[in-house]
């Protein structure tokens, strides 16, 4: 079986390596009791044979005739990272070789894959470097708190991906989770709040609770724990990288110390106060505590989503901005990024932040990591910054990966497996001074609608295993058809593990409809607006509406158009129809999904006219508008019969945005 695989340069390791060669030799058989030896510094080679009995227990031996040799050295071939590796299987032996800990840790990974498929192993050539030096998987353990051992458990199942980094978002406002000594009520206050779940948290007020309070719910991890993390980390060549928010989400922070916010209220305080130098020196001293935690490189500071409202009326912020000559709100937050980044500087360590603090002028060493789309990361690193991508469209799990109605209740949108190993965070299409610039990829579960541990495995796998390959195989090296059933593995081999993964053999797929054209009379007829579309969500411009295409599950699909730039009225649109047309239907399609703002409208009218100037209406349609839980879809139609040439469609609302895919006239 793997034979086959290997005359198409495709074997069953993911991430695919960057270069398989298949070799005209006899196979090599594993032994039952093959003879492993190590020649790497102690650390690297007990870190190595671990992966070793992890797998195959006492069935290795460590020997000095060996069937299975892994090799550091100062050069390999073909090797330019360092994590890359080389692997020869040959008949008797079984080499890796690669010029640090890393690239045998990556190399014994690979072999452990092939291995599982079977002990003969074909003769073959393996080069591999990553494709990108920073692959890395965020977990929020803020907005439902998850222990070291669920940490050390992901972090066991992403090391087996060749991912490198963990990203730990430890403070937001559901919940701070790092013990810093200096600030005990940080642990004993703003950790513990009212209600099991993050949905309960904000039905009852979104307070918190000390600690000892009957029905405290919540949790922390200490400072050994947190250590302990680190290691069992580094001993699988992962980076663990620290990130406190600042300025916002920061509402536990102000609640336990008032008097860092702008109105020294303790709650509804999401934002420092900029103004204050009592903000500083907390930052300062929790830093100060993290830094001696983690030895990571890089430190992350969030950034984003500083509502900045306090600070325009805030006498201190005020009083800063004066001083130090800044023209608006978004300079002030400059301002904290650059002051942030010049301590952590000054600590031989590098700022991270979302692409927020780009705003008001990026901090001169600072590393964006791009989530609203991917143009601010493609602007940071078009200025020599460094870039991780992490793009909501591709890289947020917490989305559905299948549909909705079919799945445990998620923040929204759809994101299968399929829209995440689409994603190229290297476009072609930029200047090849810049891609050096993107240096890494990141998936992000962020976990306010998953409450258990259980949840969470289930949104992290497989899309994780999808990551894993973006950051790693050479982009001409993907193939989603080749792919998806390496994931289907995978993934079953995670559950006989104990892991609670998405099961792809169950998978529903996009909405009905999603993947055949509608032909109707309006299809590819002019659309006039009289309300323009949301540029943030313009799908396919003037001609989304009666292209033919129906939107699926999620409204950022590319066929989806959003609507929110006046008061009330959201959409009023004419389609010419070119001539005048018996008509019996007219309908529109809405979606609703609360958590992002997405609602169903409020009004909807329905007209036609044959000259253009003078309409009739054929319905007004009253929607109650009201909050609901999940997704859900309305149609807004018409039936009967009609004369027109122009159709126009007008959707009035009184709360948050819409979205309509289609406009279909029978």
């Amino acid at each position: 079986m793997l034979f086959s695989f290997l005359l198409s340069a495709v074997i069953p390791v993911t991430p695919m390596p960057a270069d398989v060669r298949s070799v005209d030799a006899d196979a090599f058989v594993m032994p039952e009791h093959p003879v492993l030896s190590i020649q790497a510094p102690a650390t690297d080679s007990v870190r190595i044979a671990a992966c070793a009995v992890d797998d195959w227990g006492a069935r290795f031996n460590i020997g000095t005739k060996p069937q299975v040799r892994f090799v550091m050295t100062d050069s390999v071939a073909g090797v330019v990272s360092p994590e890359g590796y080389s692997l020869q299987i040959a008949p008797d032996v079984v080499t890796a070789r690669a010029v640090s800990g890393a690239g045998l840790f990556y190399a014994m990974q690979t072999l452990r894959q092939l291995v599982a498929s079977g002990d003969t192993l074909p003769a073959m050539d393996i080069v591999d470097n990553p494709r990108l030096p920073y692959r890395g998987m965020m977990l929020d353990i803020s907005r439902h708190f998850r222990d070291k051992e669920f940490i050390k458990k992901q972090i066991d199942a992403v090391a087996r991906l060749k991912i490198n980094r963990v990203h730990l978002h430890l403070t937001d406002a559901a919940g701070w989770r790092l013990e810093i000594k200096k600030y005990p009520e940080l642990t004993d206050f703003a950790a513990w709040r009212q209600g099991n779940t993050w949905k309960e948290w904000n039905a009852q007020g979104n307070k918190y609770l000390h600690r000892d309070d009957p029905g405290a719910v919540g949790g922390f991890l200490t400072q050994d724990d947190a250590r302990e993390i680190v290691k069992y980390a580094a001993d699988r060549y992962i980076t663990v990288i620290p990130e406190i928010e600042m300025p916002s989400h920061s509402e536990e922070v102000n609640a336990t110390f008032p008097q860092l916010s702008c109105t020294h209220e303790q709650y509804g305080q999401p934002d420092f106060c900029v103004g204050n130098e009592l903000t500083f020196e907390f930052l300062q001293n929790v830093l100060d505590e993290v830094l001696e935690i983690f030895p990571s490189a890089d430190i992350h500071i969030g950034g984003d989503e500083a509502s900045k409202r306090a600070w325009k009326d805030c006498a201190l912020c005020k009083a800063r901005m004066e001083a130090e000559g800044l023209e608006n709100v978004d300079e002030l937050q400059s301002y904290l990024i650059h002051r942030i980044e010049q301590y952590l500087n000054s600590k031989g360590r590098n700022l991270l932040g979302w692409d927020e603090i780009m705003e008001g002028g990026l901090a001169p060493n600072a590393t964006v990591m791009s989530w609203r789309g991917i143009e601010g990361g493609i602007r940071a690193a078009q200025s020599g910054h460094r870039a991780i991508m992490s793009p909501g469209a591709y890289c947020y799990l917490d989305n559905y990966q299948d549909a909705p109605p079919t799945q445990p209740e998620a923040i929204g949108g759809y994101m299968p497996l399929k829209t995440v190993y689409s994603y190229n965070p290297v476009p072609d299409t930029l200047d090849a001074s810049v891609k050096p610039w993107i240096q890494g990829v990141q998936g992000n579960l962020w976990c306010e609608y998953i409450p258990t541990a259980e949840h969470a495995e289930y949104m992290l796998y497989p899309r994780m295993i999808a990551i894993a390959e973006i950051g790693w195989t050479p982009q001409e090296k993907r193939d989603w058809d080749d792919f998806r059933p390496r994931a289907v593995a995978i993934a079953g081999a995670m559950r006989e593990r104990g892991y609670n993964t998405f099961d792809l053999n169950t998978e529903h797929g996009n909405k009905p409809g999603f993947d055949t054209p509608v032909e109707h009379l309006a299809r590819g007829k002019k659309v006039t607006y009289a309300v323009p579309w949301w540029n943030r969500y313009t799908a396919g411009a003037d001609t989304t509406l009666t292209d033919g295409l129906r939107g699926g599950w999620n409204y950022t699909d590319g066929r989806w158009q959003g609507f929110l730039n006046r008061a009330d009225q959201r959409v009023d649109v004419t389609i010419d129809l070119e001539k005048v047309t018996d008509i019996s239907y007219v309908g529109g399609e809405f979606m609703q999904i609360i958590g992002p703002g997405v609602w169903l409208p409020q009004r909807v009218e329905i007209s036609v006219s044959t000259d253009g100037k003078k309409f009739k209406t054929l319905t007004v349609i009253n929607h109650e508008q009201k909050a609901t839980e999940g997704l859900s879809f309305k149609m807004f139609d018409w039936q009967g019969s009609a004369r027109a040439r122009y159709v126009r469609f007008i959707a009035n609302s009184a709360e948050g945005c819409q979205f309509l895919d289609e406009i279909i006239v029978r």
